[in-house]
């Protein structure tokens, strides 16, 4: 087995059980903006991330850290859900915790991610033309964009959203033009 279907599959229930808590005290949104700021701050601060994975590192620090994080105003429920996982020793799938439930949330709302990979940044137009033609191939009520800077696509962009792919990259023009002359020759 992979590691990333085990981490999927010790992410789902506790995601699932934190969207439980959420929808019973009505906190689906502000657990969701959590989430969010969770998954950024684990993907750009890898001290935090290996920290939290350490296995050696004592769980009373893990739990100090985490209140630090979190802050005063923080969530109790969200708070004691954080001590949960350090306590069962699942701390190390929150990213994983995180995303499942930040899908959950989408799917809730039917609200679609869209991956957008592209070679330069987008501007607000360009932004809210791509969200309007995930719009159309989805039916979604909403777009939510996870937007990726590669410059080897040289122009374009590639969205993906679920097992759908748009490949509108000259990246990809230029490999379907190679592809058809090679079968042609």
């Amino acid at each position: 087995m992979s590691g990333t279907l085990i981490s999927s599959e010790v992410a789902e229930p506790y995601a699932q059980a934190l969207m439980s808590v959420a929808q019973q005290n009505n906190l689906t949104e502000p657990f969701g903006s959590v989430c969010r700021d969770l998954e950024s701050l684990m993907e750009e601060s890898t001290e935090f991330s290996d920290f939290v994975a350490n296995p050696v590192v004592n769980p009373e620090a893990k739990k100090e850290v985490l209140r630090q994080v979190m802050g005063n105003e923080a969530n109790p429920y969200f708070v004691n859900f954080l001590m949960l996982l350090v306590d069962k020793r699942r701390i190390i799938f929150l990213k994983e915790i995180a995303a499942q439930f930040s899908a959950l949330l989408r799917k809730l709302n039917n609200v679609v991610l869209a991956e957008v990979t592209s070679a330069t940044e987008l501007n607000d137009g360009q932004k809210q033309a791509l969200v309007d033609r995930v719009k159309g191939i989805t039916d979604a009520s909403d777009v939510e964009l996870k937007i990726t800077i590669d410059p080897e696509l040289i122009g374009g962009v590639i969205i993906k959203v679920g097992s759908k792919v748009i490949d509108a990259s000259v990246q990809g023009q230029l490999r379907r033009i190679g592809m058809s002359l090679g079968s042609v020759a």
